[in-house]
């Protein structure tokens, strides 16, 4: 039988960190990160001119979540599983540069409660990052964001996909 983790969430960031997980809880309570914030972090380390941008997500797993206890967690699909399974799903565009250099750029975490579609939220994430100053050549993403409105969109915005 599985036994759940010995640490969870902050702490074991405040057991990495060595600080007290009270510490932790206050400074995760105090700040709101965004996905501009993971922008400004990385920026400096990239050419943001004529690079890759790749949208893909991904199911962190959360087995011992109750789906109705906590609104981001659902079943989504896991090409890892190949079913459904239990957790969060994190939608991210990641950015590589001619130099080789790949970096997430911008991020989402599904919530239904924005009555938004994973398609949504990867067309609304290359609209912030090309106003953020990212000017890529082309897009990458796996079937599940061929649509012919996604389609549309890339050539609109004159992206090789």
């Amino acid at each position: 039988m599985l036994s759940e983790p010995k640490y969870t969430g902050c702490c074991r960031l405040a057991e990495i960190l060595e600080i007290s997980r009270h510490s932790t809880n206050r400074f995760l309570l105090r700040e709101q990160y965004e996905p501009i914030d993971l922008f400004r972090e990385v920026q400096g380390n990239l050419n943001l001119i004529g690079g890759v941008l790749s949208g893909d997500d991904t199911v962190i797993e959360k087995h011992y979540s109750q789906v109705g206890k906590a609104h981001l967690i659902n079943y989504y699909w896991s090409g890892k599983h190949q079913k459904a399974i239990k957790g969060i799903n994190l939608i991210t565009l990641y950015y590589t540069d001619y130099d080789g250099k790949s970096m997430p750029i911008n991020y989402r975490l599904y919530d239904p409660l924005d009555n938004k579609t994973k398609n949504d939220y990867l067309r609304e994430m290359i609209v912030e990052v090309i106003k953020w100053g990212v000017k890529p050549s082309t897009i990458t993403t796996d079937c599940w964001y061929s649509s012919k409105e996604n389609l549309r969109f890339f050539r609109d915005k004159e992206l090789n996909f």
